[in-house]
């Protein structure tokens, strides 16, 4: 298990590094990808049995990101854990280059699921908990969820099926940060009270700041331990976290820094 500090000092390297990919590719999901990076973080080093042995196989965690467009997070991640080369990252949103705006499972090791179009990705992992447990295959799966992305109706009917079939493998994150790219997510689509939403659909939710990561270690550690439903994480953070001219503003929803915006942010992000 790595120490606060160590996840602090990867959690840098990962959001200088969303950062540096939007900026080279002018394009890209800066304000969400950084919001869930404590989270996400937190889930490679020190929750999922992901390394470079067990990658190609089945008898491993598996991830799915949801929130696709928030790719420059799970790049970020997967560098930090040695299957992208740091050099690729910048060829972000590039022609040919494997790393496009939205993952894609065919071109990227560690990649778990194809995604993009919202709602579809939580629909994913509760197939993939289903055949786990038709499998007795005891690997635990997580996915990455967006509050705007819960005004879905997929959403819920992939949550309803989740309960009724007790899929306690299963564990999702909401990246609670209110807003979406069109503005506040209560302004856009009013998706509240999300948390009582999922308990009423007959899931167990644990309620912790997102970027805490004591609370973050103990709200994982818990959701192995529920029998019978499937987990929320509900996770409040800040669109934006750890750049301070891009927190809590909507506008960073899909807008990528320039060359000075850019400066800025990893001078401010080393200075942590």
């Amino acid at each position: 298990m790595l120490t606060t500090q160590e996840l602090k000092q990867h959690s840098v390297n990962i959001r200088k590094n969303i950062i540096k990919m939007v900026t080279s590719a002018q394009s890209g999901h800066p304000g969400g990808s950084l919001s869930s990076a404590d989270m996400i973080t937190y889930l490679y080093f020190n929750v999922m049995d992901i390394n470079q042995d067990n990658v190609k196989g089945i008898d491993r965690d598996r991830f799915v990101l949801s929130k696709g467009h928030a790719s420059p997070l799970l790049y970020a991640v997967l560098s930090e854990k040695g299957f992208i080369d740091e050099e690729e990252l910048m060829t972000f949103r590039k022609i040919n280059s494997n790393l496009q705006g939205h993952p894609n499972m065919l071109s990227v090791d560690g990649v778990d699921m194809s995604t993009g179009s919202l709602g579809q990705g939580i629909s994913a992992a509760v197939g993939m908990a289903m055949a786990n447990k038709l499998d007795q295959n005891d690997h635990r799966i997580y996915a990455l969820l967006g509050d705007g992305e819960s005004q879905e109706g997929q959403v819920w009917e992939a949550a309803m099926a989740a309960a009724h079939y007790k899929l306690d493998n299963l564990c999702v994150i909401l990246d609670y940060n209110g807003l979406q790219i069109d503005g506040s997510i209560h302004d856009v689509m009013d998706p509240s009270p999300l948390d009582e939403k999922f308990k009423a659909f007959g899931w167990h939710v644990i309620e912790i700041d997102g970027h805490n990561y004591e609370e973050i270690g103990k709200a994982f550690a818990q959701a192995k331990t529920i029998k019978g439903q499937p987990t929320l994480i509900f996770a409040h953070t800040i669109k934006g976290k750890g750049v301070s001219f891009m927190e809590n503003q909507s506008a960073w929803h899909g807008v990528a820094p320039n060359a000075e915006q850019c400066a800025l942010a990893l001078k401010e992000l080393d200075g942590e």
